[in-house]
């Protein structure tokens, strides 16, 4: 059965801050359905990010152009959420880019609306709060990860971290995601099979 915009109001106050009804019905009057077939652009390059994006459904990518190669810097499923964080908060057009790699239903929360509720209500300024520093510790993890780790370890601490990650997202993409080749990608895998068969 398809959600309602009050089940994605009671789903990110059980995730990130307890509410009252009043507060669910103020949340639930900002959340903005947004539906994206799979290859569609959600934030181009150029765009100014206005919106915190829970994704509901669908597998995203974030990515950026380096010397005319595209570079994943993100990759988001299901009950996560993602942003243009430089782009929201400096309200500058953004450098990288958002699209769908599976068909996307996303439940926007426009900052400028959730700033205004945020004044008046203590449990959605906590939310606001909670999904700023979720998102600048998954950067941080993510920075830690490329910068300390071998391929091995950073591809197996991705499969814990996001399992469903590493089994949707097009090889290329992680690749690029964990600043490996495609082919080193394919050894770390092929080690990491031959190994959990073993350990069976």
């Amino acid at each position: 059965m398809a959600k309602t915009t009050r089940d994605i109001a009671r789903e990110l106050a059980r995730k990130y801050s307890t509410m009252t009804h009043e507060e669910l019905d103020i949340l639930e009057s900002i959340l903005v359905p947004m539906k994206f077939a799979k290859g569609q652009p959600i934030l181009k390059e150029g765009d100014t990010c206005k919106h915190i994006y829970y994704i509901e459904k669908g597998l995203v990518r974030q990515f950026y152009f380096k010397k005319g190669k595209a570079v994943t810097e993100y990759l988001a499923v299901e009950g996560t959420i993602c942003m243009c964080i430089e782009s929201l908060f400096k309200e500058m057009p953004s450098r990288l880019q958002m699209e769908a790699l599976e068909p996307v239903l996303i439940y926007a929360m426009p900052k400028v609306d959730l700033e205004r509720v945020a004044l008046h209500n203590v449990n959605i300024q906590i939310l606001y709060r909670k999904i700023l520093e979720e998102s600048l510790i998954i950067s941080q993890v993510h920075a830690d990860l490329v910068r300390f780790e071998s391929a091995q370890d950073r591809y197996q601490r991705m499969c814990s971290l996001t399992p469903q990650v590493a089994l949707r997202a097009p090889l290329l993409y992680i690749a690029s995601y964990l600043q490996m080749t495609p082919e080193t990608l394919s050894r770390v895998r092929s080690s990491a099979v031959s190994s959990s068969n073993k350990e069976e």
